[in-house]
């Protein structure tokens, strides 16, 4: 039984430490908005939406006033795009026209991000899915509140390199149609393998096609808490530094659980899934980096940072699932560069490169996110980073991903401000030696052979 007690005794954490729910997410599918004319589509996703997740925002912050805890995001996710848009998008530009409707409907009902202009191309693309993928620059410079995801591969069917190799040149297109603004569309775009159905943060977020009409999502940050917990510990021996770690991760999803039952019952919409993520943000003592610190590294990026973080990311996932029954989508802990002020001093420090972060996605919750790179990296090298990091995903039966922001004008030495949660980023060296021939092969890399399961 889950009652306000267990709330009441987290007021610390709230007060001192960070702690937040970070996101209520309303799944909602679209599959029957499904049509011939693009118009009528348009109409009939906005009136899906809006009657659907029009009380969503007053609720989360009704529920954010009676229990006192802070609910930083109210947003929405949504079928892939590609699926709702196949009939009906000849071009392009109609699907961009779905992505203008989607932006306005989120700003009628107050929304902070809608998820879901997605494409599922993990073995192949249909033309519907390859007109998406082209129009992705557009929409995302034509909107402020939509977020792109593409799904490029999986442990079952390998990895799509005709659409990594799309996705580098996307990317680099975003890149310029947003220059004015830092190359900010890419903040909203990033690539998958292995893609979960349920997960509530953004720009990731899709509402899977198994999953059911509509279902709240919640997702639950503390790495402030997890930091300051640590630090009652400082100098113990790894079982307490586990069991601190996983009591800590139990009491903040907890506070996830209750909040998404009131959720529910008040919108009416069935609850999904808990998504424990230690989610930094910008603020000084919500980061992740900070936690890696605590544990026993200088700065992230040390020898046994990639230890520390499987640790961490371990522990976390343990008391989550003391806690609720239905713990999913990425839930473990985020190392985006961005959001996290200790990451930016590792990175400054040159604690912390490419691949470095790369290791450490071996074994953390999502992949390399929000890195700022030179604004003049190659498509194809882009692309061959995501091919790594698919690979990892892939070959580990993992969920991985790439949000990786091409700097339009910048080079290293240089930084681009994003304001808000999304912080500001260093411009990180890219490795300069070629991959185009690699890149430039047609076809897919195959499925490993352990995926071989019936």
């Amino acid at each position: 039984m889950i009652n306000q007690f267990e709330v009441i005794e987290t007021n610390k954490m709230i007060d001192e430490e960070n702690l937040d729910v970070r996101t209520i997410t309303m799944g909602i599918s679209l599959l029957d908005c499904a049509s011939s004319d693009v118009d009528k589509t348009c109409e009939a996703v906005k009136k899906k939406i809006y009657d659907h997740a029009k009380d969503l925002v007053k609720t989360g912050e009704e529920i954010s006033r009676e229990f006192g805890v802070p609910i930083v995001n109210k947003r929405v996710s949504v079928t892939p795009i590609s699926l709702v848009g196949a009939g009906c998008c000849k071009t392009e530009a109609d699907y961009v026209r779905i992505a203008k409707a989607l932006d306005e409907v989120a700003d009628e009902i107050g929304i902070n991000f809608l998820g879901g202009y997605s494409a599922l191309v993990s073995k192949g693309m249909s033309e519907s899915d390859e007109k998406l993928i082209r129009s992705i620059p557009q929409a995302l410079a034509d909107t402020g509140r939509v977020c792109s995801s593409v799904n490029l591969g999986s442990t079952r069917t390998g990895i799509n390199m005709d659409a990594v190799r799309l996705m580098g040149e996307t990317i680099v297109e975003t890149a310029k149609k947003t220059a004015e603004d830092g190359s900010i569309g890419c903040a909203k775009l990033v690539v998958f393998c292995n893609a979960p159905d349920d997960n509530p943060f953004m720009a990731g977020a899709f509402h899977g096609v198994t999953e059911g009409e509509a279902v709240i999502n919640v997702g639950v940050s503390g790495p402030g808490v997890v930091k300051t917990a640590l630090e009652q510990v400082r100098g113990k021996d790894f079982e307490t530094l586990c069991e601190t770690i996983k009591k800590t991760a139990f009491k903040v999803t907890r506070v996830g659980q209750l909040v998404a039952g009131e959720a529910s019952k008040r919108l009416g919409v069935p609850f999904g899934i808990i998504d424990l993520s230690l989610a930094p943000t910008p603020a000084i003592g919500d980061s992740v980096a900070d936690i890696l610190c605590e544990i026993g590294l200088e700065h992230p990026g040390a020898p046994g940072t990639t230890a520390a973080l499987a640790l961490l990311n371990d522990q976390v996932k343990k008391g989550g699932v003391m806690a609720s029954s239905y713990v999913g989508g990425l839930s473990g802990a985020f190392i985006p560069v961005s959001e996290d002020q200790g990451m930016i001093d590792a990175v400054n420090a040159g604690a912390l490169t490419i691949e470095k972060l790369e290791a450490m996605t071996c074994v953390c919750s999502v992949g390399l996110d929000m890195i700022a790179i030179p604004g003049d990296t190659s498509a194809a090298s882009i692309s061959g980073i995501i091919a790594d990091e698919m690979a990892i995903g892939m070959v580990n039966a993992k969920t991985t991903a790439v949000r990786i922001i091409p700097a339009i004008g910048k080079t290293v030495g240089d930084s681009v401000t994003f304001g808000g949660l999304l912080g500001y980023a260093p411009i990180m060296p890219v490795n300069r030696f070629a991959c185009d021939d690699f890149i430039n092969r047609k076809g897919r890399i195959p499925a490993p052979i352990h995926s071989f399961k019936n």
